[in-house]
């Protein structure tokens, strides 16, 4: 089923390395809960909706940015 990315304002509430499954190098997850910012092992998958609404990053771009931003950083999604 697949399910857009809900906008809103959220705050990063985890963050975890080397998830595993789908979620690619890194997992950021949101307040928004089951939702969150993670790499992806399919990078032809980034832009599209083929997912439950989470927002999909390469692997090497979503450890820059988790090396970036601290737990609790406040994420602004908008449709």
């Amino acid at each position: 089923m697949l399910t857009q990315t809900p906008a809103g304002d959220y705050a990063i509430i985890n963050k975890q390395p080397n998830p595993g499954g789908p979620f690619g190098a890194f997992w950021m997850g949101l307040s928004k809960p089951h939702y969150g910012i993670h790499g992806t092992n399919d990078p032809s998958s980034i832009g599209k909706e083929v997912s439950h609404g989470c927002i999909r990053m390469h692997n090497e771009d979503v450890l820059t940015l988790a090396a970036l931003v601290p737990i609790g950083t406040r994420v602004t999604i908008r449709p």
